[in-house]
């Protein structure tokens, strides 16, 4: 009964959706037919909607047409007139420009006509010329015979004459103007220079004594003199082997002379021959001894005075090894006088200038100290005691203007500063004063008789005198060769000469001397 009954609703509810479904496609068809109907109608509207706004167009466009073609007639004929107007005004432009042109045409062909009257003008005037230059160098020519003849002189002659006289004239200008620019430089830089100079000598007070080359060794009897030579010489031979000097061993009473070419070896036999004459024991062995002790307290010595010079001038911060070279000047000898003392005094008198000429002080003082350094050594090495010095220099690093200064102190080279000049300035004023230096009547009278041969081998002198000890040379002149004017030349060229070929202390004046005499009789 339950299937039966579930089957009867199974049933009706399908019979239900199949009538629901036959009523949804009635309703369809029903729509899609009324559809149909309203687009038919809709569409015939549009169409005649369409038809309508067509027409409309055309007419408005036929209306757009005719405004556009009224427009562009405007446009034109406006366009037209514009374009008139202007080509009226640029032909009116060409016309004026064409009259201008013509203008400008007529005035060029009237200036070009004026130019060509003014060169045919010119012409002329220039063949004038050249007809008036050939009468003017035809008449030169007459009158330069006509003073030939006259003068009794050629053209070249006569050019020759006016150089002469010409050359005459400005030798003896520049001869005035010499003498005047040397009188103003002397009255300048000589008051300056003695005030200088001899401010610096007054300040620094320095031993005159001059030192001897060989030392002499007092004995205390002549017996000493038989006990130093030994047996059969011994005793003399070790002593100068070893020291390597010479003794010389001769009449005179209770004294023996040391003599050798290097101070240092010299003091060292000194001293070991002092120690031996006190101790009394002389032989091989105790010799030997001896100077090995003299040798250290010479060392020792050389050392002190290097450092006591250092001292007493100032100068700090020497390389060891240059203080040492430095301390063996004392016994180095130049003329007599003693290297060290020299050394110091130049270093003071060079301080002192540079002081009153505001240079550095300290750098002056250490040039002049260490100028003459070379001569510690120049026995033993080759060379000159001025590079040897400049040498020694530059190994030990000093300052280029020292190196200068040392280099320059004999001219050997060109000073560069002021203070290679002080060096030279000092180094003359210690050797020239009196008591420094001396040197032997045959060195003496050989540099004497040179200045006199040097300055008396010059054309147009008669003769020359070297007087004041070779500090002045006299020069008589003959008057009919060397004039006043060349007086001045004269004197300068044999001060040149003389400061490239001699080797003298201090400076050597030179003064020439013209005289004219005039000798009649009375009868």
């Amino acid at each position: 009964m339950e299937v039966c009954s579930n089957f009867l609703e199974w049933v009706q509810i399908i019979f239900t959706v199949l009538g629901l479904l036959a009523c949804l496609a009635a309703g369809f068809g029903i729509g899609i037919v009324y559809r149909k109907k309203v687009a038919e109608r809709e569409i015939g509207s549009a169409e005649t909607e369409a038809t309508r706004l067509i027409n409309e167009a055309i007419r408005a466009g036929e209306n757009r047409k005719k405004e556009m073609l009224l427009e562009a007639k405007d446009e034109i004929h406006k366009s037209r007139t514009e374009y008139e107007k202007e080509v009226k005004e640029r032909r009116a432009e060409l016309s004026k420009q064409e009259r201008r042109l013509e203008q400008k045409e007529s005035t060029l062909d009237k200036k070009t006509e004026a130019f060509e009257r003014k060169e045919e003008e010119l012409a002329k005037r220039l063949q004038k010329v050249s007809e008036t230059q050939a009468q003017v160098d035809s008449v030169r020519q007459e009158q330069l015979a006509q003073l030939e003849k006259i003068s009794g002189l050629t053209q070249d002659q006569a050019k020759e004459y006016l150089l002469k006289s010409i050359e005459d004239e400005v030798r003896h200008e520049a001869a005035v103007k010499i003498k005047e620019i040397e009188q103003q430089l002397k009255d300048e830089a000589e008051e300056k220079g003695r005030e200088i100079i001899a401010t610096a000598i007054q300040r620094c007070a320095a031993d005159h004594a001059a030192e001897t080359t060989v030392s002499v060794v007092t004995l205390p009897n002549d017996e000493m003199k038989g006990r130093i030579i030994g047996r059969e010489g011994r005793n003399i031979r070790t002593l100068e082997t070893i020291t390597g000097v010479d003794l010389i061993i001769d009449d005179t009473p209770e004294a023996i002379t040391v003599s050798s070419f290097d101070p240092v070896r010299r003091e060292v036999a000194r001293l070991a021959l002092e120690k031996l004459i006190v101790d009394g024991r002389i032989h091989p062995t105790r010799i030997e001894d001896m100077v090995e002790k003299a040798r250290k307290e010479v060392d020792r010595t050389i050392k002190e005075e290097g450092e006591r010079a250092c001292y007493e001038t100032g100068v700090h911060n020497l390389n060891p090894e240059l203080v040492k070279i430095l301390g063996r000047q004392k016994y180095r000898t130049s003329y007599g006088q003693n290297v060290l003392n020299h050394s110091i005094e130049v270093a003071h008198i060079a301080g002192l200038m540079a002081a009153e000429l505001g240079v550095d002080v300290a750098m002056a003082k250490r040039a002049g100290l260490l100028h003459d350094l070379g001569k510690s050594i120049d026995h033993e090495v080759e060379g000159s005691h001025v590079q040897l010095g400049a040498d020694l220099a530059r190994k030990y690093k000093e300052n280029p203007v020292i190196v200068n200064a040392i280099e320059a102190h004999h001219g050997d080279v060109e000073p560069k500063t002021v203070i290679a000049v002080l060096i030279q300035a000092a180094d003359a004023i210690s050797a020239a004063r009196p008591g420094a230096r001396r040197e032997n009547v045959e060195n003496y009278i050989r540099r004497l008789q040179k200045l006199e041969e040097l300055t008396g081998s010059y054309p147009g002198v008669d003769k020359a005198y070297a007087i004041q000890a070779g500090r002045e040379v006299r020069i008589m002149v003959k008057p009919e060769v060397v004039s006043e004017d060349n007086m001045i030349l004269l004197a300068r060229d044999v001060a040149k000469k003389i400061e490239a070929e001699l080797e003298y202390p201090g400076q050597i004046k030179v003064n020439v001397i013209r005289e004219t005499k005039a000798v009649e009789y009375a009868k």
